[in-house]
């Protein structure tokens, strides 16, 4: 069969051209949403009388013969359809005859193609904040089961001052909710329908865009059909997020890395999530934390590429577009990848707590508590701090800690000293001494569990919300 666009030519398409041109290698994974939205398409065409109603349900049987085919696997793409729209109209045509070749009045691939990509991203936005939430729950589980171990807090990877483990998990399910209310945000500009806007300038026959929008559970239509083939911001903001949440990913998975570690030994990761070694038997390797880690770039690379393509391109629409999906598709699989995994292996880490205490207690970690006891003693803190600072110097070239001290050899440093260092020494009381809101304190961390599960049942609630809609 000749080519759906081939009546202008006089020669066939070059072998190679076609390769190099066709993207349905990877935009068939568009399928669904490409026949969902020639439904709505028909449909209004039917409404608005552009088309027979009996061809309108002559094509609408044959979709759903076809997306039936490509569900079980039964319909073969061809390079030399190009693309998914092509590959889907072909075998609409081949099914219903020559009126399936209706089914294109009133638009383009252009609009088509846009519509696709806001109906995946759409449905993968949602889904991703529902894996987040997963997430930030393993987290939460592993906070709440943590509220009174106490561990070395890092700054410069060096120890700086105990914290609860709890407060540590915390951080992680802050920044997993900042990286929710992010897709949550982007929704509304992905949730925008471009069909209707044709190649680039609209089309002579009066369709109805609104119906169209409400028929895919649009909530906005794009003002101009420029933009409407030619914007692709809402991927790059997809990208822009999916680079984020990576990021933190990949910050939770190098600490998970380090604890791991016979170095820290702070925590065991369940059998279920590592690996082994094909010549050293013992090893227990955290590959999953790693390859996430290192996975990270590659969905860097992508908002990078997906940038670089967009950079000068004249409106409306150009074939440079065409790379605007690979990135994108690659990018989903890589987070969902991710996402599936993080939350069960951080739900059955364990944690060893006595280990995180021992570690407390062989470090100076308490040394800022006791400057700031002397300067609740009346002495300024940049005397104070060096006076601790000479403590400090003291006890590492005697081998000692802190707490090993005698009163003797602490009023050495300074008469303001006396016997309530020890119990400002205490790991407890240096973690609760931070009793300031967001601070380690157990009972500030308590408080930041409850606020942090409201939150999370809300953006669960919205998860499920849609989940309600899609029924």
């Amino acid at each position: 069969m000749s080519k759906l666009w081939g009546g202008r030519f006089t020669k066939k398409t070059d072998q190679l051209v076609e390769e190099y041109t066709a993207s349905i290698m990877f935009d068939k994974e568009l399928a669904e949403e490409d026949i969902q939205g020639s439904l709505a398409h028909v449909a209004m065409l039917g409404k608005q009388g552009i088309l027979p109603l009996t061809d309108v349900e002559r094509i609408q049987d044959g979709l759903l013969r076809v997306m039936n085919r490509i569900r079980r696997g039964e319909l073969e793409f061809s390079v030399s359809d190009e693309d998914i729209h092509m590959n889907i109209e072909k075998a609409l045509i081949d099914d219903v005859g020559p009126v399936g070749g209706k089914l294109h009045t009133g638009r383009s691939r252009n609009d088509q193609v846009a519509t696709d990509m806001h109906l995946y991203l759409r449905k993968r936005v949602v889904e991703f904040v529902g894996m987040l939430v997963k997430l930030q729950e393993a987290l939460l589980g592993q906070a709440k089961a943590n509220l009174e171990t106490i561990v070395p807090g890092y700054t410069h990877l060096q120890r700086a001052q105990p914290i609860l483990f709890a407060h540590h998990m915390m951080a992680y399910v802050s920044m997993f909710g900042r990286d929710a209310e992010r897709l949550q945000d982007s929704y509304k500009r992905i949730d925008m329908l471009p069909l209707g806007a044709g190649a680039l300038a609209g089309t002579t026959f009066p369709i109805d865009r609104h119906f169209v929008a409400s028929k895919l559970g649009f909530g906005r239509v794009y003002e101009n059909s420029l933009d409407a083939v030619s914007d692709r911001d809402f991927i790059v903001e997809f990208l822009s997020n999916a680079s984020m949440i990576m990021m933190h990913l990949s910050r939770l998975c190098e600490e998970i890395v380090m604890w791991s570690s016979t170095e820290f030994q702070f925590v065991e990761l369940d059998d279920s999530f590592t690996t082994g070694s094909s010549i050293m038997p013992q090893k227990k390797n955290p590959d999953v934390a790693e390859l996430v880690r290192g996975k990270t770039g590659r969905v860097y690379g992508n908002l990078v590429g997906m940038l670089t393509v967009l950079k000068s391109l004249p409106l409306a629409y150009n074939k440079d577009m065409q790379e605007d999906k690979e990135g994108m598709f690659d990018t989903v699989k890589t987070l969902q990848g991710a996402l599936q995994l993080l939350a069960p292996m951080i739900s059955t880490m364990k944690v060893n707590k006595d280990r995180m205490r021992q570690a407390v207690n062989q470090d100076f970690s308490n040394a800022t508590d006791i400057a700031d006891f002397l300067v609740n003693k009346g002495l300024p803190f940049r005397q104070a701090h060096e006076v601790i600072g000479k403590t400090v110097l003291y006890c590492i070239q005697n081998q000692k800690y802190l707490l090993d001290l005698t009163l003797e050899e602490f009023t050495q440093f300074s008469k303001l000293f006396d016997e309530n260092i020890y119990k400002v020494l205490q790991p407890e009381n240096v973690v609760n001494a931070r009793n300031v809101y967001g601070g380690t304190a157990s009972n500030q961390v308590a408080d930041a569990i409850g606020r942090a599960e409201l939150e999370w049942q809300k953006t669960q609630a919205w998860v499920e919300s849609f989940a309600e809609k899609s029924k």
